[in-house]
């Protein structure tokens, strides 16, 4: 836990603010992502259909948490700038704004999420059965959306203040919590009778809403970053719409990401079924092998907005920088790591040669390049926490729809060697990673002058 002088990241050695920011993270973003694997793995133990249905809802679940993503961002920046300025009226209220304006979203999209379940899952190619189990399951999981989406914006409130340490115990406590809860009500345990796939949307549902109580008593009694003083609507109004200036771009630009994994995805469809079993495994590792510059990623927003709020831009420039070389550095150390255990790590995915030679291989050519993702992200949460989302949008768009997608196409239309695909992604991160931190170190400069 951090004191009042720990949390201002205007003071002091960036290094070492980056590294306090950064390392509960880490270990809040594996409990987030474990959270996934869990249910897929008890789910996926009632047989093929009841993972086809849980298969379907990943889209839609993932829009949902980007759209979550980017009102945490929105709220996040103009907070972390407030804070920066030393104006504790105002972090107050765009922290009270901000939380509002969520679950009010929230509110609209849980309803008509819920009045259109059967249509759009039709539409996406579900029938039958797994429809049914879809519908079953869905409808649970969008009542449950306002209890993921509000601790979501508590932590990225907490951490604008300098504090990932109740974070990352908000996000562990739900993973715990969800690991504990789901095997007992998908499979039954003592009174409780197997409830099969809409056992894990309850499970989500009863972590999420302790989490939900927990994280509002630590903002509300803990923190004190809100207000209950009466205010025009005009006033809330301003708030929302400088929130919604950065959370909308914040919002798309999260979602870029897996469109392209779903494009390269259709792309290697063409070499087999291997190859596309081989790509999504490997990006699955490649997520895992990606946690400290997430880490990092949502570590430098605070650090990045308030400085620029309290007008210390060159301490946003040096954040930056140190952040790209740490990138570097951690993408040489997994580099060197899967040289000795790649082989070992694609075994353990699948019992195909063809399919963990592919594994290997990906792993080999890509992880060198990491850093290029590692320096896209960074400097896309720089930009939004200090109020310029477009740029971070650009980054996204760039690496994803300029290089990601395009090379790897066409080494598709010349090559028939699916490493040759997996060099074509290792350019783009590469070229992205390169450009981005020119522009973005650049940028800052032509502002400090």
């Amino acid at each position: 836990m951090q004191n009042k002088r720990s949390r201002d990241m205007t003071q002091g050695p960036i290094v070492r603010k980056i590294f306090d920011l950064s390392w509960p993270m880490i270990f809040g973003i594996l409990a987030v992502m474990s959270i996934t694997l869990v249910d897929t793995y008890f789910v996926g133990q009632l047989g093929t259909k009841p993972l086809a249905a849980l298969s379907f809802t990943f889209p839609v679940t993932f829009t949902i948490s980007s759209l979550a993503i980017g009102l945490s961002a929105g709220t996040a920046s103009v907070v972390a700038r407030a804070i920066g300025s030393k104006d504790e009226k105002k972090t107050k209220q765009l922290s009270t704004d901000g939380l509002a304006l969520s679950f009010l979203i929230v509110l609209v999209l849980s309803v008509s999420g819920y009045m259109v379940i059967k249509p759009l899952f039709s539409l996406m190619g579900a029938e039958g059965e797994v429809l049914d189990m879809i519908v079953r399951y869905m409808r649970i999981w969008f009542f449950s959306m306002p209890f993921l989406v509000i601790p979501m914006v508590v932590n990225a409130l907490i951490r604008a203040a300098g504090d990932a340490f109740w974070p990352s115990v908000i996000m562990i406590a739900s993973a715990v919590l969800n690991v504990i809860l789901t095997p007992a009500f998908i499979q039954g345990w003592s009174i409780l009778p197997a409830m099969d796939i809409e056992g894990a949307a309850i499970a989500t549902l009863i972590a999420r809403c302790l989490v939900f109580i927990f994280a509002g008593a630590l903002i509300i009694f803990r923190e004190k970053m809100l207000t209950f003083q009466k205010r025009s609507l005009q006033q809330i109004k301003h708030s929302w719409l400088e929130i919604s200036k950065i959370a909308i771009p914040a919002a798309f630009g999260n979602a870029l990401y897996p469109v392209t994994t779903g494009i390269v995805t259709a792309i290697l469809a063409k070499y087999g079924d291997e190859a596309v079993a081989a790509y999504g495994a490997a990006t699955r590792i490649e997520a895992f092998a990606c946690i400290p510059m997430f880490a990092m990623s949502a570590a430098i927003g605070p650090i990045c907005g308030q400085n620029w709020g309290a007008g210390k831009s060159a301490r946003v420039n040096e954040a930056q920088m140190k952040s790209y070389i740490a990138c570097v550095i951690w993408s040489s150390v997994i580099f060197a790591l899967f040289l000795i255990i790649a082989p070992w790590i694609a075994q353990q995915f699948t019992s195909d040669e063809m399919v963990a030679n592919y594994i290997k291989q990906y792993l080999l050519i890509v992880s060198l390049t990491f850093w290029g993702y590692g320096i896209c992200i960074i400097a896309a949460g720089c930009y939004n926490a200090i109020g310029k989302p477009l740029y971070a949008v650009c980054y996204y768009a760039l690496r994803c729809f300029v290089l990601y997608v395009p090379f790897c196409w066409l080494v598709s239309v010349i090559s028939s060697e699916v490493e040759h695909v997996f060099y074509a992604i290792a350019f783009a991160n590469i070229s992205s990673g390169i450009f981005i931190a020119y522009h973005a170190l650049r940028l800052r400069r032509q502002h400090n002058s």
